[in-house]
């Protein structure tokens, strides 16, 4: 399902797909159009960089469609 919040909040501050991914450091923008067009779900952190750099809230933007991380500890 397309993600028309996340177009429309990045179309309001001005952005290209292509610029928005240079900042969150992909080289191109075949990642920001699969993320606006529900093709894949970007990873927590990069959701909260984006809200950051959109000015939005990541639960508007994406609601609960953001990759979970898992970190696991190893004992030595």
């Amino acid at each position: 399902m397309k993600n028309s919040r996340l177009v429309k909040a990045r179309k309001k501050k001005g952005f290209t797909q292509a610029e928005l991914a240079q900042i969150l450091g992909y080289k191109g923008k075949q990642t920001i159009a699969n993320w606006e067009n529900g093709h894949s779900k970007p990873p927590l952190n990069k959701a909260i960089e984006m809200a950051i750099i959109l000015e939005s809230d990541v639960a508007i933007l994406f609601g609960s469609d953001v990759q979970e991380t898992y970190t696991k500890s190893f004992s030595a």
